[in-house]
């Protein structure tokens, strides 16, 4: 058995009475090997965008463990069930504390670039300056020769 979360968006019409549809998803749930761990009502929201002609829904989310060979089963029957108008079965990614503190290390230690602005054009070494002077006169002398 492995640890999923669910979140579950049920036909807003139900908000008043929410036992029969949760009862039907949970039974959903336990018909297909699994458990119920936690549940948590989030209540009426507003949708991001129309689904099924619908712009709220009522949300409630899922701690669940399931076979992995069930999850398949559990997606099928919530298509095909009134109450559901959407889902999302997802298996929770394991933090460690480690990588998080390592993370923010990472980020409070790496130096920011700082750019000055300036009016000045930029100065050129004088290195540069005479070695570009030298092949200046070096181009001139192989001209005349050839």
């Amino acid at each position: 058995m492995r640890d999923y979360e669910l979140v579950v968006l049920l036909h807003p019409d139900l908000e008043l009475n929410l036992d029969s549809p949760l009862k039907k998803v949970s039974e959903v749930i336990t018909g297909s090997g699994g458990k119920v761990i936690n549940q948590d009502i989030w209540g009426k929201r507003k949708l991001a965008y129309p689904i099924a002609k619908e712009n709220f829904a009522v949300y409630v989310y899922f701690d669940i463990q399931l076979p992995p060979e069930a999850v398949a089963k559990v997606e099928g029957l919530f298509n095909i069930t009134d109450e559901v108008i959407r889902y999302l079965i997802t298996a929770p990614v394991p933090v460690e504390e480690d990588e998080e503190e390592s993370e923010d290390d990472k980020s409070k230690d790496s130096p920011k670039k700082t750019v000055k602005k300036t009016d000045e054009e930029p100065k050129e070494d004088k290195k540069a300056t005479e070695t570009k002077a030298k092949e200046s006169k070096d181009d001139k002398s192989t001209e005349k020769e050839g």
